[in-house]
């Protein structure tokens, strides 16, 4: 585990060794009200107060340990790891056993092969986290376990030098094309169907798992959340019968038509990252089966790609 410098959180790779102390079970039972409860977080040998509380939707609904939001107070970060950070999102298991946990570390792999992919995508850093729960409650099977924060919605819009887009919904035409076509590819890549350019049912702003961030006019769609992905293949992971697809595991186009030739472009860019993307992978901690697993996963996408003709032409039947 690392050592890491002043404001240093998603500047580094290397997983930290981390204890979250508090209410931990009445924190996750509090899925309704979702109030906010007084913890400490360590990390890095230095001791936070935050706050935490339940998030998310659909994983509240189907995991016993839920995502959780932490929120940090901005003197007691100043000057470390955690210097301007606000509020993050923790990544966290899913099941109190060990294939949730293998479940964590393949979403992580997907958002470490969008960065290899471009810089402009949300920035993880993994943890390995104690959780000690001062109600004495919590099942065995959650007290340590990998999770992982994400970048924050307005650090990411900083950092490429945009502004956060809510809107209600987006234009084919506002889109920064090479950038959306790189996330089509990527999606396909990954084996994720659970996204969308629309705004979703529940919802009042676009988009569905894709945050909006405009850059000199232009808008890029940031993927997040690859829970349902065929490369994390979640025991709870069903596709939309609409797709007619047995299984998460099979991929299926889901971008929008787009010229041709961008798109080409993107399908290249991926392909030249090939050897990049299973160095990421393999660099992830954890069971060697499971990394072998994913690199196994992202390979049938590179076989298929080598014909390049046929899979642009596929591509062109199935875009909506």
């Amino acid at each position: 585990m690392s050592t890491a410098a002043a404001g240093s959180l998603f500047e580094d790779d290397a997983p930290l060794a981390a204890t979250l102390e508090g209410p931990v079970q009445t924190l996750i039972d509090d899925v309704k009200d979702r109030a906010r409860h007084s913890m400490k977080l360590t990390v890095d040998g230095h001791t936070y107060p935050i706050e935490a509380s339940v998030r998310g939707k659909s994983r509240t609904r189907v995991c016993e340990f839920p995502p959780i939001r932490l929120y940090f107070d901005e003197d007691s970060v100043a000057g470390t790891l955690f210097e301007g950070q606000d509020k993050l999102k923790l990544v966290t298991h899913c099941r109190n056993h060990d294939p949730g946990e293998l479940n964590l570390v393949d979403e992580y792999a997907a958002y470490r092969v969008l960065g290899v992919l471009t810089e402009v995508s949300y920035r993880t850093r993994l943890l390995r986290i104690m959780y000690a729960d001062t109600d004495g409650r919590l099942d065995s099977g959650a007290r340590e376990r990998y999770g992982f924060l994400l970048e924050s919605r307005d650090e990411i819009a900083a950092r490429i030098g945009g502004e956060k887009a809510d809107v209600g919904g987006v234009r084919l035409s506002e889109l920064a094309q090479d950038h959306v076509a790189l996330m089509y590819v990527f999606e396909y890549l990954i084996g994720n169907t659970d996204w969308s350019l629309v705004t979703s049912l529940d919802d009042e702003e676009c988009c569905h798992n894709m945050d909006l961030i405009r850059v000199d006019g232009k808008i890029f769609p940031i993927p997040y959340d690859f829970d349902l992905a065929g490369i994390v293949d979640a025991p709870y992971a069903k596709p939309d019968p609409s797709l007619r697809i047995k299984n998460v595991k099979r991929r299926r186009y889901r971008g929008y038509c787009i010229d041709e030739d961008v798109l080409r472009g993107a399908l290249g860019a991926v392909r030249d990252r090939e050897q990049d993307i299973i160095a990421a992978v393999r660099e992830i901690p954890g069971d060697q089966d499971e990394i072998d697993r994913i690199v196994s996963y992202l390979a049938g996408f590179f076989r298929e790609a080598e014909n390049e003709d046929k899979l642009l032409a596929r591509f062109e039947r199935r875009c909506l």
